[in-house]
């Protein structure tokens, strides 16, 4: 079954980098430049080396902590950044906006 881990992580990351920050600053660093397949390699290799990253820290991490324990927290992680902003967004007294917090 090493295809469908394969599979499935790829989809994964493939729709979870779609339109985020890291391809809209490939967007305009292509556009300045002449050269799309440079910064097509440059980013690739970026993109790689993070996720080798990742993935060496969530192995190692793995054989400490639990997996339950892995996931638990990095769902906390995303539950926390999500009300962070959401909240900052919702509440109309970011740093950007005109209105003076309470």
């Amino acid at each position: 079954m090493p295809f469908a881990l394969l599979a499935s992580t790829f989809a994964t990351v493939f729709l979870a980098e779609l339109g985020d920050k890291t391809q809209l600053a490939i967007l305009s660093i292509s556009g300045t430049s002449n050269r799309p397949g440079a910064v097509f390699a440059g980013s690739a290799v970026a993109l790689v080396l993070a996720s080798l990253v990742g993935a060496a820290a969530g192995g190692s991490l793995s054989s400490v902590i639990p997996t339950d324990g892995l996931q638990l927290a990095a769902a906390a992680g995303f539950l926390i950044i999500g009300t962070r902003l959401i909240l900052r967004s919702g509440a109309g007294t970011g740093e950007d906006s005109d209105t003076p917090a309470p």
